[in-house]
């Protein structure tokens, strides 16, 4: 099959991560896979788009303004007519509303994977507003948890058009050990680090982890916080009010992240909402112990057996399962080592990649 995805990408994320692990494992099966990428900078079009040219995966870079939607409309139907392919794959809010519409109107297939919902202010529950009108005309819409399928089906998305399937992990980078992944991000060799990575906005709850860290000012750790986002500027306002200078490290978009996982003895996923984060992915693969707030299809990935899992929005909470864990470790190995087994039996490309392969099977027809 032709094959074309088509998303607006960031930097970094795991919306980023499922579509170079789709596309390229698409075309490992032997389609032909085209990737455009809606880009306003270089950052993203650079470390997106390289692995998958390097991949053999089709790229391109579809430079618009901001609100460029007719001139992207255009470059998307001339883009269709010169590939005439057998589906178009939109991913995230901007594809999904601009570009899914034209491929339909040609008479192309279009799916759509749901990796998630922000929510935040009016400006952001609008957009997701209109997001889901427009799932209504999908022929089909993926939904990578449990609790994302519910919401859509309540939003209108009728029920033969809508797929769950949970996102996959796939081994990328070969992973440092603890003592090169410490000097890679430039942390002292000893030491209880606590690891926090992904995008600094409201929904990932990075805010909740500087709220927590006064909760263990008896005890001698501190966070890093890897990652860029809306938010950073916020936080380190925070982190100086509430004098934890010397407690928290900001390293900012550090390239194959999941490589210097080793460096923490605890990674905090603090989200508030999530659909199937692929963090927590990579934190089990690492072996590295993990407390995740149990929102969104974290707790079909992990269960108390492989993780500390609480509740969202609570910083005393997060400290708590925080200090489990520095006062423990040996049951926090324990559920590392499960968590490490379970996501390589239970999360392979090989299945995953075998049903979005059955859904574009099933619409193109």
């Amino acid at each position: 099959m032709v094959i074309l995805h088509v998303v607006a990408p960031a930097e970094f994320g795991g919306l980023e991560r499922v579509v170079t692990m789709l596309a390229g494992g698409m075309r490992g099966l032997g389609h032909d896979v085209h990737v455009t990428a809606i880009v306003g900078g270089a950052g993203a079009e650079r470390m997106f788009l390289a692995p998958l040219a390097a991949a053999g995966v089709r790229t391109r870079a579809l430079q618009v303004p901001g609100r460029g939607y007719r001139t992207e409309r255009a470059a998307i139907a001339r883009l269709c007519r010169e590939l005439r392919p057998d589906v178009v794959h939109t991913h995230g809010y901007r594809p999904d509303v601009v570009d899914a519409g034209v491929a339909r109107r040609l008479g192309v297939p279009v799916v759509t994977t749901v990796h998630g919902f922000t929510a935040g202010g009016w400006k952001n529950r609008f957009y997701e507003w209109l997001q889901c009108r427009a799932f209504r005309r999908f022929d089909a819409v993926v939904a990578v948890s449990r609790p994302l399928v519910e919401r859509l089906r309540g939003a209108g998305v009728p029920t033969s058009r809508l797929h769950e399937v949970r996102n996959a992990w796939s081994p990328g980078a070969p992973l440092l050990d603890r003592d090169a992944a410490r000097r890679a991000l430039g942390l002292p060799p000893g030491g209880f680090a606590i690891g926090w990575l992904g995008r600094l906005s409201h929904e990932k709850g990075p805010d909740v982890l500087v709220q927590a860290l006064p909760h263990l000012h008896d005890l001698p750790l501190f966070a890093s916080v890897v990652g860029d986002g809306v938010m950073r500027l916020s936080l380190q306002a925070q982190a100086r009010e509430l004098r934890l200078n010397g407690r928290m490290r900001w390293h900012g978009v550090v390239p194959d992240a999941a490589r210097v996982l080793a460096a923490f003895d605890v990674c905090v996923l603090s989200s508030r909402t999530e659909g199937t984060p692929m963090a927590l992915f990579e934190a089990m693969a690492a072996g590295v112990p993990v407390v995740a707030t149990a929102v969104g299809g974290v707790p079909d990935v992990v269960s108390s057996r492989e993780a500390v899992l609480i509740r969202p929005n609570d910083p005393a909470a997060l400290a708590g399962a925080i200090r489990s864990v520095y006062q423990d470790p040996a049951t926090a190995r324990e559920r590392a080592r499960a968590a490490q087994a379970r996501v390589e039996r239970d999360f392979a490309v090989a299945p995953w990649l075998a049903r979005y392969e059955a859904i574009y099977r099933l619409v193109a027809a």
